[in-house]
């Protein structure tokens, strides 16, 4: 099939599987009434909050490096309920966009909704209109689009002025980067028009973005090229056999790197009426994929067996050649199954925590050459893994990420930073009260640089923002920000320097 009639496949179909014109019969849903009666004292992260947040200063103990000056976007689920009808699953919730603005002993924090066509239309209806990832809601109509239930919640790109609010079966939403207002969706090229644009654009140190897009009904995998200036340079797609569900990719210095777990979309299950979550088969037969592509050659392409897991994110990878052949070294996070996101991402929705099993760092190698690929698990359970922005498909030895500490609690409750050589941690713990947020990497010159990242304390019902220093995390925060109230708990962000 040539090139450009996949592409017009794959812009008219867009997230096709989320567009099946099936819903559920209208009945009583209990999930707001369990909520609100669950007397977990977490449960404040998964509310959905009034309404917007207007600019307001935090109280700021210690001062934040120079190096830090600038803005920490963040984004997440946060509209979880309309109507008295609860979402079934975190990752439905209407997109909400932050901006902490932070400059020395001065931090102040804005918070809006994304206001997508989606969310638009059913708050003027006050009641849900359209399918989500995870709940079918009673009586909803077929879409028009994939962007109709785009819900702008999973992660931001910073580019030329903007934000673009990122979800994984539709377009990006352009967002302004001082006032948070919505601009509308994000059109690459007029062919390309409704394309699935994923949460994960990887940035090369060149500045260079690359991204990808799943179609899971036609099978098939979209690709973009992005100039470091915000032009498209080049965009396809290609087959992909037993499509699964790809959240995160990497990159290395000649190739693209796409793990692929074999939670597999079958149709069947989505004619008879299930969500597009539910549409997923777990298979552990077809193991672990790894698809590499050509960075030059898109035509050009290998794929690995490795044991099945299941993955959300990709830290990094690099390659090197060796007398054994061309190697890449990829560090992901790990789980035996997809249980996370059957299970325990659902049941927040009541305020219960469920526990699955535990995702832990892993190091993967795959040799090109021989095509055989070997992985080691770390020690350490994580999540939301971060690096050094400049070591982007370079070679690195230090991530960033997200670590448990009470079992009790959903999500996580201290902050790490993991030698993925030898294995070696150190970390700082929130305390009992607390829960994680993704933290990110700042550069600072040839110094070792500052972990920025966010928490929520549910023990004072309030959210705080910390700056560490990279290569000192147990020393604890050299400077922290306390909001005088609490932000639903998100997902992924980024930070852009003064």
């Amino acid at each position: 099939m040539e090139r450009r009639e996949l592409l017009r496949m794959l812009a008219s179909a867009g997230a096709l599987p989320l567009l099946a014109p099936l819903a559920r019969a209208a009945g009583t849903d209990d999930w707001q009434t369990q909520f609100e009666a669950a007397g977990a004292a977490w449960k404040a992260g998964f509310a959905t909050p009034a309404g917007d947040f207007p600019l307001t200063r935090a109280t700021v103990r210690g001062r934040f490096p120079d190096a830090v000056a600038g803005t920490l976007f963040r984004i997440g689920p946060a509209g979880h309920d309309l109507g008295g009808e609860r979402y079934h699953h975190w990752f439905d919730g209407d997109g909400m966009v932050h901006r902490f603005a932070i400059e020395g002993s001065d931090v102040r924090h804005q918070g809006r909704y994304v206001a997508t066509p989606k969310r638009v239309a059913e708050t003027k209806a006050g009641r849900r209109l359209f399918e989500a990832f995870g709940t079918m809601p009673p009586g909803v109509e077929p879409p028009t689009s994939a962007d109709s239930i785009n819900v702008a919640n999973t992660s931001v790109l910073p580019m030329r002025g903007e934000v673009l609010a990122l979800w994984e079966g539709g377009s990006a939403t352009r967002v302004d980067a001082l006032t948070l207002d919505t601009l509308g969706v994000k059109t690459w090229r007029a062919d390309l028009a409704g394309m699935p644009f994923s949460a994960h654009p990887k940035i090369d140190p060149d500045g260079t973005v690359w991204n990808f897009g799943v179609s899971s009904g036609q099978g098939l995998l979209a690709l973009y090229e992005i100039a470091p200036e915000g032009a498209l340079r080049r965009a396809a797609v290609v087959p992909v056999a037993d499509m699964p569900m790809v959240h995160d990719f990497a990159v290395t210095e000649r190739h693209l790197v796409f793990l692929l777990p074999p939670l597999v979309y079958d149709g069947k299950r989505k004619e008879a009426g299930a969500s597009f979550l539910d549409a997923h088969v777990w298979r552990p037969e077809l193991g672990m994929r790894a698809l590499v592509i050509d960075k030059r050659n898109w035509e050009r392409r290998q794929m690995l067996a490795l044991p099945a897991g299941f993955l959300f994110h990709v830290g990094n990878a690099w390659e090197e050649d060796t007398p054994r052949g061309t190697q890449i070294h990829v560090d992901y996070v790990r789980s035996d199954n997809a249980d996370s996101v059957f299970v325990s991402n659902r049941e927040v929705m009541r305020a219960r925590r469920v526990k699955t099993t535990e995702p832990h760092l892993t190091v993967a190698t795959l040799n090109l050459s021989t095509e055989r690929a070997t992985q080691a698990t770390l020690a350490q359970e994580a999540e939301f893994p971060r690096i050094d922005p400049r070591r982007v498909g370079l070679r690195h030895r230090q991530v960033v990420h997200a670590t448990q500490i009470r079992r009790d609690l959903p999500g996580f409750g201290a902050i790490a930073r993991t030698d993925v050589e030898t294995g070696r941690s150190q970390r700082f713990s929130y305390g009992a009260q607390a829960m994680v947020e993704e933290h990110v990497f700042v550069p600072d010159g040839s110094k070792p640089g500052w972990v920025l990242g966010t928490a929520f304390d549910f023990g004072k019902g309030k959210t705080v923002l910390s700056c560490f220093a990279a290569d000192n995390l147990a020393a604890g925060p050299v400077a922290q920000a306390t909001l005088p109230y609490a932000l639903p708990l998100g997902l992924h962000g980024a930070f852009v320097p003064a």
